[in-house]
């Protein structure tokens, strides 16, 4: 295996990390700013009211997306079991 061939593998393994993790991370993001705004303008410095919202969208996040990042993510390993063969050479 040359050089050039592990830092593709590396380089797609860390393209795959991020396109799996960004929907459920934009989506904690979105809801933590909309709830710091909701804070902000009522002057609720209630410290459950940052997480619960969160944990409940990120967890409808896994339910929606999670289908899709199984997918994502098996056909990336089945890619890599099929590519064993190059990287023996």
């Amino acid at each position: 295996m040359s050089i050039g061939y592990a830092v593709y593998l590396l380089r797609s393994g860390i393209f795959q990390i991020l396109i799996l993790s960004a929907p459920v991370l934009l989506i904690g993001l979105v809801v933590g700013l909309i709830v710091s705004v909701l804070q902000a303008t009522t002057s609720i410095q209630e410290q459950t009211l940052t997480f619960v919202p969160k944990i409940a969208a990120i967890l409808l996040a896994l339910v929606f997306f999670g289908p899709w990042m199984f997918a994502n993510l098996a056909q990336y390993t089945i890619q890599l079991f099929q590519q064993i063969p190059a990287m023996v050479r």
